[in-house]
């Protein structure tokens, strides 16, 4: 099956922003648009994640056909494959750098017992290998249906087990439950993952409807008829979406039913002026710098976090890598919101820089 330059730029859009947005110079001074919001609401960087879930269920759109003409037994060996270990290189960029120097100066090994568990590749990974089993297991229909009961059932459990607030929501109760305090994320300064276990289950139903954009493109074209579909599609869903949300409200840590059809609404209107210019109108000349993204996604991705954590493991006086690069090199530039999205740009352009090295020697690493 040919491909689509238009997903392979949204997949490359994606991962750049993720990139800006994780990688400030100063989380002290941010500009509100690349900041999640505090809890109830909906920024531009609310946004990613779940596109990247979107495009993730692109990608679906040409792996599961391939691998179904073999049998159920290919598709779920190939899914399981892929996803645990894509589960496991998450689970080890948060066990990363795996050893650490106690008071005394003695080295030891990061205790497992203190490692958080869910996380963004831990997600990615159970949505797809649950929406590959609905697919092969159910059919297009079968995945229509759980995209339904999906954003309903996920509602009630939410009113139903809980409230909506940081402290008695549904999905914390039960990570805590299932996985303990210890391996969950405690940035919020209460033991509660915004990747948490529960969430797994409207958050497939972004992967899913990338799967049903990508075969509808794949199957009908990229013609006018299929765009006006698209973007009707994704007025209709943002509207619903507003509406929806009056009663339960927009959350992307929480990844309320709301917040879900919003951005699948937001995907295909964003996805529909790419497929305009890029197929249509055939302008490319400026997609390569996405490409190169699109091309090497996981393993560019890895290496921004973890390039992070080995600046923030290292230290200069009594700063950070981290900090002290900000501060020697951007802190003297610009006010401190603009230095430090210069910062984030740079680190961008960097990794960048690598997947482009890697794009010009025909380097993939594909899971």
């Amino acid at each position: 099956m040919k491909r689509m330059l238009a997903l392979d730029v949204l997949r490359g859009l994606t991962v750049a922003l993720m990139i800006v947005v994780n990688t400030p110079g100063d989380w002290g001074h941010v500009f509100a648009p690349l900041l999640h919001a505090q809890w109830h609401g909906f920024t531009p960087t609310d946004w990613v994640f779940p596109t990247f879930l979107f495009v993730v269920g692109n990608a679906l759109s040409f792996a599961v056909p391939r691998y179904a003409a073999q049998g159920h037994g290919a598709v779920l060996r190939k899914a399981l494959k892929r996803n645990i270990i894509i589960f496991l290189l998450g689970f080890l960029m948060f066990w990363f750098p795996f050893v650490t120097q106690d008071a005394s100066g003695s080295w030891g090994l990061i205790p497992l017992a203190t490692t958080r568990i869910p996380g963004v590749l831990q997600r990615i990974a159970l949505c797809s290998l649950l929406a590959t089993l609905i697919l092969n297991f159910w059919g297009m229909r079968g995945a229509v249906l759980y995209c339904v009961l999906a954003l309903l059932g996920y509602w009630w459990i939410l009113l139903a087990f809980g409230d909506l607030t940081l402290a008695g929501n549904a999905p914390a109760r039960f990570d805590l439950w299932l996985l303990g305090p210890a391996h969950l994320y405690h940035g919020e300064g209460v033991p509660f993952d915004p990747e948490g276990l529960l969430g797994t289950l409207p958050a497939t139903v972004n992967l899913l409807a990338g799967y049903f954009t990508g075969r509808m493109l794949l199957q009908q074209g990229t013609g006018v008829a299929t765009l006006r579909r698209m973007v009707q599609a994704g007025v209709l869903l943002v509207l619903l979406a507003l509406c929806w949300q009056l009663v339960l409200p927009l959350n992307k840590k929480l990844w309320t039913s709301s917040y879900v059809v919003l951005t699948i609404g937001l995907d295909l209107l964003i996805l529909a002026l790419l497929v305009y210019l890029i197929e249509v109108r055939g302008q490319r000349g400026w997609t390569y710098f996405f490409e190169v993204y699109g091309k090497n996604t996981l393993f560019i991705f890895m290496l921004s976090e973890l390039a992070v954590v080995v600046l923030v493991r290292l230290h200069v006086g009594t700063l950070t890598g981290y900090s002290w690069l900000y501060q020697q090199l951007f802190q003297p530039l610009a006010p401190p919101q603009v230095a430090s999205l210069l910062f984030a740009l740079c680190f961008m352009l960097l990794c960048w820089i690598v997947g482009w090295q890697m794009d010009k020697r025909q380097w993939y690493v594909k899971v």
